[in-house]
């Protein structure tokens, strides 16, 4: 990619090469290239004023709209590394990321969906030393983003309105110099995922495989600088943010954000601003072709679709073709430690889309291999294995989960059972880790399992995901109640929502006299399907 190593660089070279081309559009704010570029080198200055400097930790917990991408490539811009929060997490949650990142500064949403984070990570937080947010001494720098409406002034907190003033007071080559220094080695982001012990672990990206990965996902869709590309993957997740902005800018395609999926928005937006691109989840395709409303837009811009993240019967691919219009369904596989693993190709049949996740991508090898480690042949399944370039460089300040993750050839454990074909076409079969999909959101159950078992009246819980037709999977709790107790399924489902972000809340609930076990004690949750009596919270 030449010049392109670091995303600032990126950013430099995709205002020469596209200069006003509309880069990002959000409502009424159009900037270009060269006034997105501007205008995260304003958020790069105040981040200075502020004493934010190479390496430090950069926190965003704020949904799609433009300031996260000026914010996010102005953090990059100082050499700052950029760690993303899911915009659905508690404020428990927010604070552990923030506590375990050691975050310096946090671009925060101000009132969004009914909720206040900012006031929902004090609560949280507690008592103790610190500025802004007590109990996170290092966080002594808070920006809140007007998403819906103004945001009141707040004393120690700063208003996006006050970047300009800020960035003032320091000058551009101050700016330049930080992007001078940075190495395409250096840490860019550091992601936050949880693990099947229900501890979240933070996978560390360098400049070069964010901007790697995202190469290669254009690289395979055929993004151009003619796309305009409708963002409904959050960007706290890699591919809201790798496979959505770093691609866009890679292209000079125009990146058109959305806050939060709404079907009929969507479908205004899509026809407004001749909308090109569109990857998602299945759910969304279904709900968009459901919609009653369709027909009343025109769709036919529509040219490019990526899936993925749970099963795409092949109907669906037919009709997103079909009726939707697009020239080409993808299908790709990746995870975190790895984003773009596989992926199929502009062309391949809708069996090989709805049926595999592609081949191989971005320099990537994939094996699969039994339980010994041995690589199995074609239509074996087996765990699957990654090994390239763009792995991880590890979990950050986690020597030994790195190592239990990656073992000393390079190979990352994907925790995935799949198999490859003759064609070297990926499937993924089942979870080894357990892991289930709802709404194109990773949950572990070990750590709702963890939630439920502080619930009063609980003696043991077991979260497995269940077949759902709207989000793919939903998770559904199997509960043994502890002497006596009685607590309802509404019960268990209001204590989870108050300590979980919502798409880790189960949907179903079952109480049962035990779970079955092994001999070792580990739960045979394949078991639990045969048991009965549901109750729906």
């Amino acid at each position: 990619m030449g010049e392109r190593t670091t995303v600032p660089a990126a950013l430099d070279a995709a205002a020469r090469r596209f200069g006003d081309r509309e880069a990002l559009v959000d409502g009424p704010v159009r900037l270009g290239f060269g006034e997105l570029r501007a205008s995260a080198r304003d958020c790069a200055r105040a981040l200075l004023a502020r004493g934010i400097g190479a390496g430090d930790r950069v926190a965003i917990w704020s949904p799609n709209t433009h300031h996260w991408v000026r914010a996010a490539l102005g953090a990059l811009c100082v050499g700052a590394v950029l760690v993303p929060i899911n915009t659905r997490f508690t404020g428990a949650e927010a604070r552990d990321v923030l506590a375990r990142s050691r975050a310096r500064a946090l671009v925060v949403a101000g009132p969004f969906l009914g909720q206040d984070r900012l006031s929902g990570l004090r609560e949280a937080a507690g008592d103790g030393p610190g500025g802004p947010v007590p109990g996170l001494p290092e966080l002594r720098t808070v920006l809140r983003v007007p998403v819906e409406g103004a945001v009141a002034a707040e004393a120690g907190v700063l208003r996006w309105d006050d970047v300009p003033a800020l960035a003032a007071a320091v000058p551009g080559s101050a700016v330049d110099a930080r992007i001078a220094a940075l190495s395409p080695e250096h840490v860019s982001d550091v992601l936050f995922t949880s693990g099947t012990t229900g501890r979240s672990k933070g996978a560390m990206s360098a400049h070069r495989q964010a901007l790697a990965v995202a190469d290669a996902w254009a690289e395979r869709t055929g993004l151009t600088e003619a796309d305009r590309y409708l963002v409904i993957n959050p960007f706290f997740h890699s591919f809201g943010y790798k496979a959505g902005i770093l691609a866009a800018l890679l292209r000079g395609a125009t990146v058109v954000p959305q806050r939060t999926f709404d079907a009929g928005a969507a479908l205004r937006l899509i026809a407004a601003e001749r909308i090109t691109v569109l990857p998602g989840a299945p759910t969304i395709y279904q709900v968009l072709l459901d919609h009653p409303d369709r027909h009343r837009h025109d769709l036919s811009s529509l040219r490019i679709a990526v899936t993925g993240a749970a099963t795409v019967p092949v109907a669906l691919v037919r009709r997103m073709r079909r009726e939707l219009a697009f020239e080409h369904v993808l299908t790709a596989y990746g995870l975190t430690e790895a984003v773009v693993a596989t992926m199929c190709h502009r062309g391949d049949e809708p069996d090989a889309v709805a049926r595999t996740s592609g081949r191989p991508a971005a320099g990537f090898e994939v094996r699969v291999v039994d339980p010994d480690g041995r690589p199995l042949g074609p239509g074996e399944p087996g765990e699957v294995l990654l090994r390239g370039p763009n792995v991880m460089l590890g979990y950050l300040d986690d020597p030994a989960a790195t190592a239990a993750a990656i073992d000393d050839r390079g190979w990352l454990r994907t925790g995935d059972a799949g198999v490859l074909d003759e064609a070297g076409y990926l499937s993924i079969t089942d979870r080894i880790k357990d892991m289930y999909i709802c709404g194109g959101f990773n949950v572990y159950p070990a750590e709702v399992e963890q939630v439920l078992a502080r619930l009063p009246g609980i003696a043991d819980a077991a979260v497995v995901g269940a077949p759902d037709a709207r989000l793919g999977e939903v998770g559904k709790a199997y509960l043994v109640r502890r002497g006596g107790a009685e607590p309802s399924a509404t019960e268990v489902i209001a204590h989870c929502r108050e300590h979980l972000a919502n798409f880790k809340v189960p949907r179903q609930v079952e109480f049962v006299e035990a779970l079955p076990r092994n001999a070792a004690g580990k739960v045979l949750k394949q078991r639990l399907g045969a048991t009965n009596g549901e109750e729906q919270g």
